[in-house]
C-alpha cells in the first residue's frame, strides 16, 4: 500500500510519509518528492501520529443521546430532512462543511444540496479565511485562480508578506523564503502587519500600520507608482480594463504620501521605502492572508494589492503576482466544487448559462437557481427558525464562528442539528440530535488543493476507528434515501473525482480557469497513485499548469483584467469608551482551528500552554498588568480568560488573542464569542481582526496547579486550562474569593487528601490523593511566578506505587533529580529555554550554533525566529 498522503493542517499541502510498526502509524515524516514541501515538515505535521489514539473518538452513531445503528441513524436523518423539506421548503435545510473535508466529500455534498435538494443553502468554513480572496479574483481576473506556485519564492527579489504570520502559519513557505534569502542576497522581505511577530525576524523592512488601513497604503502605493514612472503602461493598455478610475479614486484617497504615512501610523521613510523597493523591482511576489481576508473591507484590500500587481504587469510571470495564502488544507478543493453558498461547482456561478448547465450534466431535478445563506447569516436564520435542520460536517463553529454565543443559542433552538465528526466532545456535538462518526486524518480517502492550485492524494492508510464512516459514503446513503440513489451510487472515490473532473470541461473550451478534464476517465490505479499535479489539467497540460495568465488573457468577458476602483473604509468594528481596545485575532505556531486534532498531542501543548492576550507594556501598566497575570477581555457579547504576554512588538491600544482554545480546554477562552458578526458586504467574510473590547486584571484570589488522572474531571473552579500531559491532565487553575480551608476544599471537589502540607505565609498549598496505592491527583497552590515545572510528576501517574523520596518530592514541588527545561521553544526536539541559556552562557552565538549543539530548529524550524529573540535581547 502507498504509504505516502497529505498534511491535513494549513494551506501549504505538504507531503507526509507514514512510518509503520507492527501495522501501526509509529511515526511520520516530509515527503521529500513532493512539491508543496520537498522533505520538510513542521512541529504540528511531525506530530500527526500523535493524534491517532481513539481516546475521544466518536465510535458509533447517536440520535436523541443513543446509540444507535448506522441504518437506523441514517433512516431518521433522511425522515427529518424530508418532513422539514415537505413542511417548510428546501430553504428550510442547510449544510456547514469545513475545509477539514476532502474535494470528493464537498463535491457530494453541493450535488446533493443545489442539484437534488434544490438550496444553495450549503457553506463552509472557509467562508471566514478565503472568501473574499475569492471575490476579489473574480472581480480582477474573472475568476477565482492563484495565478503563480510556490517556486515564484526562489525566483523573487521582493516578497511582501500582508497580513500574515508566515512563519507559525505557514511555516514550511516561510522555510523556503529563509533559503532564499540566503541563496539570493538580493532578496528583501517586507512584512506588513500591525503586529511584530515571528515572521518579523526575515524582514528588511515591517511595516506595523494601524489596522484597517491596507487599502489605503496599497491604493498610496498605486498613486506613487503613477507619479513616479513606475507603470507597465503597454501591459495597461493591452491586457487591463478600468485603470484610471482606479488611479483617480488612489491618489484621491493617498495621493500625499505623508498623509497617507499619517493615516497608516507609520513613518514617512519607511513608506517610501516601500514604495521604491516595490516600484524598482519587477520580480515582486504578494503574498496575503487572514489580515487581508478577515475585514469588513476584505475584497477591496485584494483588490487594492492587485491593482498594484496589473499597474506594473507583474502577474503570471516567475517571481512575480499577488498570491493568496489559504488557512486550510482544502479551502481551495471546497471552491473547485462550489462549496460556498454563493457558487456553483467547477467554479461556475449562479447565472442562467452555469445553472443549466449543471442541471443538464446532472440530470439534477431541483436545481438551485441562487445563492444561499453565508455561514454569519445562516446561523442567524438558524436562530429565527427560517432553517429548522442543519447538517454540520468537520467543523466547530461554536467555537471558530463571529458571535460565537449566538451559534450556541441557534443550535440549541434548532429543530434538527445532524453533526458528522470525529471526536465525540467538540463544543457543537453538545447540541446534536444526531451525531455521526467521521472517518479522520489517516483513515480518509480522496484529494486536496493547495494553496497553489496543487491536487494532491490524501490517502487512507489505516481502518476506520470503530463505527466511523467516510463523509462521502455518508452523504450518499442519504441521498438514497432521499430518492436519488442513481445519482449517489458511487464505490469509490475514484468515480466522484472522475465525475468532479468530466464536469470541469463540460462545455468548457478555455472559458472556465478551473479544467482537470484530462482525468475525466481516470481508473482506480491512476487515481490511488496520482502524483502532485497543479491546475489546469488537460489534454494540452496533462502535466499540469504552474502559472496563469503570463499571456495577458484573463477569464473576464473581454479577456482583460479589471482593475477595481477602491474607495477605503474604517473597520466597523471601532474602539470605544467602554471598550478602548482593538482586539485582533489568530494562529498559533503549534496548535491549529478548534484543537480537536492537535489538543490530543500534549507536547504541542509546551510552546503556548494555555490561553494568552499579547499586549504593549503601556497599556498593561495603566491596567496594573504584569507579564504572566490573568487578565479578563470584556465586551458587550461575553468575557474571555487568559494569561498576560508582555510584547513590546504589539500596537499601543492593541492586543492579539489566538483562536484555538474551546470549552474541553479552558473556562472561558472561546475568543469567537468577543467578535461581532460583522462582515464584508461582497464577501460575507467576518471582520474578525477588529473586535473591539475592554481589559482587566482577573484579581483572582488564589491559583495553582491541579493534576489528575485522565478519569477525573477538572472541579468547578472560576478559570481552568487544560493541558494535556502523557499520562494525566495538567490544570492552571485559580479562583475569585478566597478558600478559608484548602483540606476541606480538596474533600469537597477531589476527595480526601492522603498527604499535604501548608505554608500560609508563602500562600502555598500542596496536597495529593491516592487511589489503590496509585497517584490520583495532586494539587498545588502557589503564586505564577512560583509555577514549578511538572512533567516529573506526569511520570509518577504509570506508578504502582510511590516510595518515600517522591512522596517529599509532592510536598516539596520540587523534584532535585529533574532539570526544569523552562518554557519549551523548540517542540520537535523539546528544548527549553533552560538549555537554550546554558547553551548561550557557554558560547552559541546564533541560532544556527544552537542548532548544532541542541538539535532545536533543525527540524522544521519553525522556533528559529524565537531562537534568534535571544540573541536580539542579549544585544
Amino acid at each position: 500500500m502507498n504509504s505516502k498522503t497529505t498534511c491535513p493542517y494549513c494551506g501549504v499541502g505538504c507531503g507526509v510519509e507514514i512510518m509503520r510498526d507492527a501495522g501501526q502509524v509509529s511515526g511520520v515524516r516530509g515527503d521529500k518528492n513532493h512539491p508543496a514541501n520537498i522533505g520538510r515538515l513542521c512541529v504540528k505535521g511531525s506530530s500527526l501520529h500523535e493524534t491517532l489514539d481513539s481516546h475521544g473518538r466518536l465510535l458509533k452513531p447517536y440520535v436523541d443521546g443513543l446509540p444507535m445503528h448506522w441504518d437506523d441513524a441514517l433512516n431518521e436523518v433522511a425522515e427529518r430532512f424530508v418532513r422539514t423539506i415537505e413542511e417548510h421548503g428546501p430553504d428550510s435545510v442547510a449544510l456547514y462543511l469545513s475545509g477539514q473535508l476532502l474535494t470528493e466529500d464537498y463535491y457530494v455534498a453541493n450535488k446533493l444540496m443545489k442539484g437534488f435538494i434544490g438550496t444553495a443553502n450549503i457553506d463552509t468554513n472557509s467562508r471566514l479565511c478565503m472568501a473574499s480572496t475569492v471575490v476579489g479574483h473574480k472581480r480582477a481576473f474573472g475568476s477565482d485562480t492563484v495565478p503563480g506556485c510556490y517556486d515564484d519564492i526562489e525566483k523573487a527579489d521582493l516578497i511582501v508578506l500582508v497580513g500574515s504570520n508566515t512563519a507559525w502559519n505557514h511555516p514550511i513557505l516561510f522555510q523556503r523564503m529563509v533559503q532564499a534569502k540566503k541563496t539570493n542576497p538580493n532578496l528583501k522581505v517586507v512584512v506588513i502587519d500591525p503586529r511584530e511577530t515571528a515572521t518579523c525576524r526575515l524582514a528588511d523592512l515591517h511595516l506595523a500600520l494601524k489596522p484597517g488601513s491596507d487599502t489605503r497604503l496599497f491604493n498610496g502605493l498605486l498613486s506613487w507608482l503613477a507619479g513616479n514612472d513606475y507603470l507597465d503602461q503597454d501591459y495597461i493598455n493591452r491586457h487591463t480594463d478600468g485603470f484610471q478610475y482606479a488611479l483617480d479614486a488612489a491618489v484621491n484617497s493617498a495621493g500625499d504620501p505623508r498623509q497617507l504615512a499619517e493615516d497608516c501610523d507609520l513613518p514617512v521613510e519607511s513608506l517610501l521605502t516601500f514604495f521604491n523597493w516595490f516600484g524598482a523591482t519587477e520580480k515582486t511576489i504578494t503574498f496575503f492572508s487572514q489580515g487581508s481576508n478577515q475585514s469588513a473591507s476584505g475584497v477591496d484590500n485584494v483588490n487594492a494589492i492587485t491593482n498594484c500587481h496589473l499597474a506594473t504587469g507583474r502577474v503570471g510571470h516567475p517571481g512575480q503576482g499577488p498570491f493568496s495564502l489559504t488557512g486550510q488544507p482544502n479551502a481551495m478543493g471546497g471552491r473547485e466544487v462550489g462549496g460556498l453558498a454563493n457558487q456553483l461547482a467547477a467554479h461556475m456561478d449562479f447565472d442562467e448559462v452555469s445553472i443549466d448547465r449543471l442541471r443538464r450534466f446532472w440530470q439534477a431535478p431541483n436545481m438551485a437557481t441562487q445563492p444561499g445563506l453565508k455561514a454569519v447569516e445562516l446561523f442567524q436564520a438558524i436562530e429565527r427558525g427560517e432553517v429548522k435542520a442543519v447538517w454540520i460536517m468537520a467543523t466547530n463553529p461554536v467555537v471558530s464562528l463571529p458571535d460565537a454565543d449566538q451559534i450556541k443559542r441557534a443550535l440549541d433552538k434548532c429543530e434538527t442539528v445532524v453533526v458528522s465528526e470525529c471526536v465525540s466532545g467538540s463544543d457543537t456535538a453538545k447540541y446534536a440530535d444526531i451525531l455521526l462518526p467521521a472517518t479522520g486524518w489517516s483513515e480518509k480517502d480522496g484529494t486536496v488543493t493547495n494553496s497553489e492550485r496543487r491536487i494532491s492524494r490524501q490517502r487512507g492508510l489505516i481502518p476506520a476507528t470503530g463505527e466511523a464512516r467516510h463523509d462521502w459514503w455518508t452523504l450518499c446513503e442519504v441521498a438514497k434515501r432521499l430518492g436519488y440513489a442513481e445519482a449517489f451510487n458511487y464505490s469509490h472515490p475514484h468515480e466522484i473525482f472522475a465525475e468532479h473532473a468530466a464536469l470541469s470541461g463540460f462545455e468548457n473550451d478555455g472559458s472556465r480557469d478551473f479544467d482537470i478534464s484530462y482525468f475525466a476517465g481516470i481508473d482506480r490505479f491512476t487515481y490511488d497513485n496520482l502524483k502532485p499535479v497543479q491546475w489546469p489539467v488537460t489534454t494540452d497540460t496533462p502535466e499540469g499548469t504552474s502559472r496563469l495568465f503570463g499571456d495577458g488573457r484573463f477569464f473576464t468577458p473581454s479577456g482583460r483584467a479589471r482593475f477595481v476602483e477602491i474607495i477605503p473604509r474604517a473597520p466597523v468594528q471601532k474602539p470605544t469608551d467602554r471598550t478602548p481596545l482593538v482586539m485582533n485575532t489568530g494562529r498559533i505556531r503549534d496548535q491549529w482551528h478548534t484543537m480537536t486534532r492537535t489538543g490530543t498531542a500534549p507536547r504541542l501543548f509546551n510552546h503556548r500552554e494555555e490561553p494568552f492576550v499579547e499586549v504593549h507594556p503601556r497599556d498593561a501598566a495603566i491596567r496594573n498588568i504584569s507579564n504572566g497575570t490573568l487578565v479578563k477581555v470584556t465586551n458587550s457579547q461575553a468575557s474571555y480568560f487568559a494569561r498576560a504576554r508582555i510584547e513590546e512588538g504589539q500596537r499601543k491600544g492593541e492586543i492579539f488573542v489566538p483562536m484555538h482554545w474551546n470549552e474541553a480546554f479552558t473556562s472561558q477562552g472561546r475568543m469567537g464569542a468577543l467578535v461581532a458578526p460583522v462582515t464584508d458586504p461582497l464577501s460575507g467574510q467576518p471582520e474578525s481582526k477588529h473586535a473591539a473590547v475592554q481589559m482587566e486584571p482577573l484579581n483572582e484570589k488564589w491559583e495553582g496547579w491541579l493534576l489528575t488522572a485522565k478519569s477525573i474531571s477538572v472541579p468547578e473552579v472560576d478559570y481552568w486550562a487544560r493541558i494535556p500531559k502523557t499520562n494525566c491532565d495538567a490544570y492552571h487553575i485559580a479562583g475569585l474569593d478566597r478558600v478559608d480551608s484548602w483540606e476541606h476544599w480538596c474533600i469537597d471537589h477531589l476527595g480526601e487528601a492522603d498527604l499535604w502540607i501548608e505554608d500560609p505565609a508563602r500562600r502555598s498549598f500542596r496536597a495529593a490523593g491516592l487511589l489503590h496505592g496509585r497517584l490520583n491527583w495532586v494539587l498545588l497552590i502557589t503564586p505564577y511566578n512560583s509555577f514549578p515545572s511538572t512533567d516529573w510528576i506526569d511520570q509518577l501517574f504509570t506508578q504502582p506505587s510511590l516510595d518515600s523520596q517522591q512522596y517529599r518530592y509532592l510536598l516539596s514541588a520540587t523534584n532535585v533529580e529533574m532539570e526544569d527545561p523552562g518554557t519549551i521553544i523548540c517542540s520537535c526536539y523539546q528544548v527549553g529555554t533552560t538549555a537554550i541559556d546554558k547553551a548561550i552562557k557557554q558560547g552559541c552565538g546564533s541560532a544556527a550554533a544552537l542548532g548544532e549543539k541542541l538539535k532545536c530548529g533543525t527540524n522544521c524550524g519553525s522556533c528559529i525566529p524565537e531562537l534568534e529573540g535571544f540573541f536580539t535581547k542579549a544585544g
